[in-house]
């Protein structure tokens, strides 16, 4: 199976940023993929301050008209589908991902269970955990999520690691305090966490973050990494540059 991790950058508009994802999702079909990944909080950017007033309109329904556009795409593509949305579900806020089909269905939706994609002051009415984690069956073997921060919880890793899915997709929103696109620090401090982090989940996972300003988007600095179970880095993209990491994945998830 070959999979596409697609690092785009995020701006204020919404549309556009619909439109850039469309465009390198067609892109990264036509090289061949067969799994699209896209980041965490692809449409918007992990932008939410907190203030449901602000952050609920930044939200999808699932499904709803950014899914079923995704869907169709997928099904006129023939391939995998998965990307990372905040979610709006009955006035409520979720930190979601979803996997669609070949045929145009939501085959996966995860809500992130670890919370520090808000504030701690933030209103638990309205911001919310998911609870449940399993994996689906595809021809290329089972796929389960982790979103960001999930993948730093003992807990949640430990029931990932039980659910022993073939393939792990890791939507995950990331930026350093300075707004930098620091590659050696990425390359010494954080690229090793998040690598022994996979050792201890102990499945292959794809990797990929979106890329935008520092000053009205956030600053994440993009960046893609494929990672084998045994924590050795199959290949990756490098910080501050939107494109699209092209990836054999080895005969475990071959289907």
């Amino acid at each position: 199976m070959k999979a596409a991790l697609v690092v785009h950058r995020v701006l204020e508009d919404i549309d556009s940023n619909l439109a850039t994802i469309v465009r390198m999702i067609g892109e990264a079909a036509n090289s061949g993929a067969d799994l699209v990944l896209l980041a965490e909080a692809a449409l918007t950017g992990l932008i939410n301050d907190d203030d449901p007033a602000h952050d609920l309109p930044l939200a999808q329904p699932i499904p709803g008209p950014v899914t079923d556009k995704l869907a169709q795409l997928a099904r006129d593509l023939r391939i995998w589908l998965a990307t990372g949305l905040l979610e709006r579900a009955e006035g409520k806020l979720y930190d979601t991902a979803v996997l669609l089909s070949p045929d145009g269905e939501v085959s996966l939706k995860y809500r992130r269970i670890q919370p520090q994609w808000h504030g701690r002051s933030a209103d638990p009415a309205v911001y919310c955990q998911g609870t449940g984690l399993r994996k689906v069956e595809t021809p290329w073997g089972s796929f389960a999520f982790l979103i960001c921060g999930d993948l730093f919880d003992d807990a949640i890793v430990a029931r990932a690691k039980a659910l022993r899915p073939d393939l792990v997709l890791f939507p995950f929103a990331r930026c350093f305090d300075d707004g930098t696109h620091d590659q050696e620090r990425w390359d010494t401090e954080e690229e090793p966490a998040y690598v022994d982090r996979v050792r201890s989940l102990g499945a292959t996972t794809l990797m990929t973050n979106y890329l935008a300003d520092r000053d009205s988007m956030g600053g994440a600095f993009g960046g893609a990494m494929a990672v084998a179970g045994d924590g050795i880095v199959m290949d990756s993209l490098p910080l501050g540059q939107a494109g699209i990491l092209l990836i054999d994945l080895p005969s475990a998830c071959s289907g």
